[in-house]
């Protein structure tokens, strides 16, 4: 078990929205030292950088926040796509693994292929459907066979107040955004997920590293929605008024293909004696109140 009182973390991809929230978190608990790394600063495809950088900080935790996730874009770009998901990971597990430290690899529900109709559990079989889902899965190999203490977190739907400004933004202001330029919005609902809160994840994933759990965890808000009810949700708690319509995947013609169901069921998170998380609808309400006040970066 790691120090209750505090353990070193090198944080990976410190600027994304659950770098941010990861962040935040710690500033408010005020217990464990965190070391912000952005893309800027290290490219973790360089592996005699990692290794540089983490024997020179020597950590006792390395979270890796980093990935290539625009997912239609992953289709083109298939070799940059694994250098970064794949190849930026095991460089990550094996100087965690020369220095003893814990490693904590972020995935995705995009590992499964969506046939299933209940919410996958951590032993259900990944099957991957895109290039950006078989990255990642390959990312959560490439971890588990280069570290022996490991932890695996799959989450879903992510977002965060970084958002508001980054270039990526999120789901949530990408809505707002749009609805606010009079834009009409097509949103699938056909494919149906659990939206999470990059905040509610940080709060649930220290104590998580401090428990001394390994493993694979799913890890996401609780309840699901398709994507258009969730856009009708966030218009709803904004009250903004939005001409917008549902279309099926295949109207939509995205690039990627999507799984059509990839709620998760956090059943190992439960069982190692954690609070689930809160209904989807709650996180995006609390999320909802926080982004009117003014939000500053980090890091």
């Amino acid at each position: 078990m790691l120090s209750s009182q505090g353990v070193k973390i090198l944080l990976i991809g410190a600027r994304g929205q659950l770098g941010q929230e990861i962040l935040a978190v710690a500033r408010d608990q005020g217990n464990d030292e965190i070391v912000p790394v952005t893309h800027e600063q290290l490219d973790i495809r360089d592996a005699a950088r990692v290794r540089d950088l983490v024997q020179r900080e020597r950590p006792q935790c390395i979270i890796n926040t980093a990935a290539f996730h625009k997912v239609d874009l992953c289709e083109d770009e298939p070799e940059t796509t694994f250098a970064v998901n794949e190849g930026g990971a095991r460089n990550l597990a094996k100087a965690a693994e020369e220095i003893g430290a814990l490693m904590l690899q972020l995935s995705t529900d995009y590992v499964f292929d969506g046939e299933k109709t209940s919410p996958y559990v951590e032993s259900d079989e990944a099957r991957p459907i895109s290039v950006y889902g078989k990255s990642r899965l390959a990312g959560e190999r490439a971890v588990a066979a280069s570290c022996r203490r490991f932890l695996i977190i799959r989450t879903c739907g992510l977002y965060g107040l970084a958002g508001k400004v980054s270039k990526m933004g999120n789901f949530v202001e990408t809505m707002l955004r749009l609805a606010e330029q009079g834009k009409s919005l097509r949103v699938v609902s056909d494919q149906v997920c659990t939206p999470t809160s990059a905040r509610e994840l940080a709060r649930k994933m220290l104590p998580l590293i401090h428990s001394g759990a390994q493993g694979l965890f799913h890890m996401s808000n609780t309840g699901e929605c398709s994507w258009f009810q969730f856009a009708q949700e966030i218009f709803r708690l904004a009250r903004v008024p939005a001409d917008v319509k549902p279309v099926t995947s295949e109207e939509y013609a995205a690039k990627a293909r999507r799984p059509k169901y990839s709620v998760l069921d956090n059943r190992a998170f439960r069982h190692a004696g954690f609070a689930d998380f809160s209904p989807w609808s709650q996180a995006l309400s609390e999320y909802m109140e926080s982004r009117g006040q003014p939000w500053r970066p980090l890091a």
